[in-house]
């Protein structure tokens, strides 16, 4: 019997869930992933921790890191390379799949961990992503032998906020671990099929044709919204995901160096202890353990934390601190939701003009303040998006105070436009959720339940170089080219409509690949010539297309289709007019040179 099976590709967790997609009656299985939990021990986790760790020489004990399929292993991902940031930070890798959407650096490139010393091997953020991969997928076959990952269908997680590329490159790490049967599932839509699987047939009851439900994602690296609308189908209900927010790098982790900083300047205060770069590594990671287990709903109230000296003797000056839950629950209430108005502006933050490479991060803590400007953004009156019901998700939403803030604030703002309080809805496991999800909407591909149509979660653009006389110190105008409007269906295709364009080949040129969230209306085929305010620049592709036997630089009239691939991704097709050719304009590329 052939099986479905859900991964949640974490930024902190990685999940897995599975269902058989011939059974008759849809169950959901969750399956505790092996991994090593200390230096020789092997354990099931519900979740496998989205790290992985680069062993020195010495610092294990000999043939610790095998595992039971793999006796030569090296590299070590889960658990054990969790516990291991706390003693050696810069042989950890962490939120490699905020770095897979960071265009900024090559993600290509063997750069994680970020900033370790030379003599450290490094790897790729799709080689961090293949790996949590493989070690799911080589588990898996070993405990079960007569159904390999690879022959199974994958559903595999993505944030809602994740473009082309980042999906491409996802894909690209899927590929690379060995999972070729593959499908691309937004996380906020995994949990909201997650929240009716759990539902049974009550999910009916709960909501119904006229309810917008907003999906509030806050992991471990991002800030997912999504809006889901309701509609009658012909007597039955339908569920349609019509708004997706921009790409926030705003999650658990910032939460985690906040609670560091917090703790930092208390040991400081009170007891004169200053801290360096490396101990702050180690307060970080203790912070991330203690915050996960502070915001539980029947929690302790403050988690021990143990901080290495750097003298020569480092038991003996190790510092023994904690943190305390209602110091945890103030810092991040007040910090990451304060309260504000629905129209309230993101403050503008003056940028220095040195700042250090790495992750894009957002410049503004504020995710009410970031949920106020996703629904401003698609509202439809002049006011705000009004949303009905609401879905959280995520390991920040654990916490019962932060899930009461974000409601009232939704109240506040709704009674101000006279709509009824917000409805939660309730029953879904933070951990399991987008796995479980993504389980259940495999099945559903196969005609077991509803679907959330949904299709691109953007508008995409080509920028298109405009033919005008040179002007002396100015470049020439680009346009943006729609070629993919929002909600592209999977499995479809489009062509530009009634134009032809130069396509250079044989020589290197540059694509610029553009993208609107907002721009929902745009249809295949439109100009926009003013297209800033509203339409971002993604990235650029960089390439050399084959000439044959043109020469190099030749100017080829081509016609541009557009294809959703079955599995979520985009491409891009140039075809000859006056001949056979084809090209496709890849996404595997490279940053803007900035």
């Amino acid at each position: 019997m052939s099986k479905i099976i859900g991964i949640d590709l974490g930024t902190t967790n990685c999940a897995v869930t599975w269902t058989d997609s011939d059974a008759e009656e849809l169950q959901l299985f969750d399956y505790p992933v092996p991994q090593l939990t200390y230096p020789g021990t092997v354990e099931k986790r519900s979740t496998l921790p989205s790290f992985l760790y680069i062993p020195g020489s010495h610092e294990l004990p000999e043939h610790s890191t095998e595992l039971p399929w793999d006796a030569q292993a090296e590299l070590v991902v889960g658990w054990l390379a969790r516990e291991q940031s706390a003693k050696i930070p810069h042989r950890i890798v962490g939120s490699a799949k905020s770095w897979l959407s960071n265009d900024q650096v090559d993600r290509h490139g063997a750069i994680l961990p970020w900033q370790a010393p030379a003599e450290i091997s490094k790897l790729s953020p799709v080689e961090v992503s293949a790996a949590y991969l493989a070690h799911i997928r080589s588990a898996w076959d070993y405990e079960h032998p007569d159904a390999p990952m690879s022959e199974q269908e994958i559903v595999l997680t993505v944030p809602a906020s994740f473009d082309a590329v980042a999906r491409e490159l996802t894909v690209e790490a899927a590929h690379a671990a060995g999972l070729n049967q593959l499908t691309l599932l937004e996380e906020p839509q995994a949990a909201l099929y997650s929240w009716i699987a759990g539902s049974g047939d009550d999910w009916r009851k709960q909501v119904g044709p006229g309810d917008r439900i907003l999906v509030c994602d806050v992991g471990g690296g991002t800030t997912d919204f999504s809006l889901i609308t309701v509609t009658d189908s012909q007597g039955d209900l339908a569920l349609e995901r019509v708004a997706v927010g921009d790409h926030i790098l705003l999650g658990g982790d910032n939460m985690d160096l906040t609670l560091a900083m917090a703790v930092r300047q208390r040991l400081k205060n009170e007891r004169s202890i200053k801290l360096d770069s490396w101990q702050m590594q180690v307060l970080t990671h203790g912070c991330r353990v203690g915050k996960e287990q502070l915001l539980q709903e029947y929690a302790d109230d403050d988690w021990p934390i143990t901080i290495p000296g750097r003298g020569s003797s480092l038991i003996a000056s190790s510092i023994n601190t904690e943190l305390k839950r209602s110091e945890a629950e103030q810092l991040l209430i007040e910090g990451f939701f304060p309260v504000c108005t629905p129209d309230e502006e993101l403050p503008r933050h003056k940028r220095s003009g040195l700042t250090e490479l790495g992750l894009p991060f957002e410049a503004d803590p504020g995710i009410t303040r970031h949920l106020a400007r996703f629904l401003k953004a698609h509202a439809e009156d002049g006011t705000f998006f009004r949303p009905t019901a609401i879905l959280f998700n995520g390991g920040v939403f654990k916490s019962p105070l932060i899930r009461e803030r974000v409601v009232t604030m939704l109240n506040i703002w709704l009674e101000t436009v006279g709509a009824e309080p917000i409805r939660v809805l309730k029953g879904i496991d933070q951990d399991l959720a987008v796995s479980r999800g993504a389980a259940r909407y495999g099945a559903a591909r196969h005609g077991k339940g509803l679907r959330i149509r949904g299709g691109t979660n953007r508008s995409y653009y080509i920028g298109i170089e405009n033919s005008a006389p040179a002007i002396p110190g100015l470049e020439p105008e680009i346009k943006a080219l729609c070629v993919a409007p929002f909600g592209m269906e999977e499995g479809t295709e489009a062509k530009v409509p009634e134009r032809q364009f130069g396509l250079v080949v044989g020589e290197p040129v540059e694509f610029r690949f553009l993208g609107s969230t907002i721009r929902k209306k745009d249809t295949i085929g439109e100009y926009l010539e003013d297209w800033e305010d509203e339409v971002e620049e993604l990235t650029a592709i960089g390439t050399t297309l084959p000439a044959g036997d043109m020469p190099a630089g030749t100017l080829v009239p081509v016609t541009i289709t557009s294809h959703v691939t079955e599995i979520g991704t985009l491409e891009l097709w140039c075809q000859e007019v006056k001949g056979n050719n084809r090209w496709k304009l890849e996404f595997e590329v490279r940053a803007l040179e900035r």
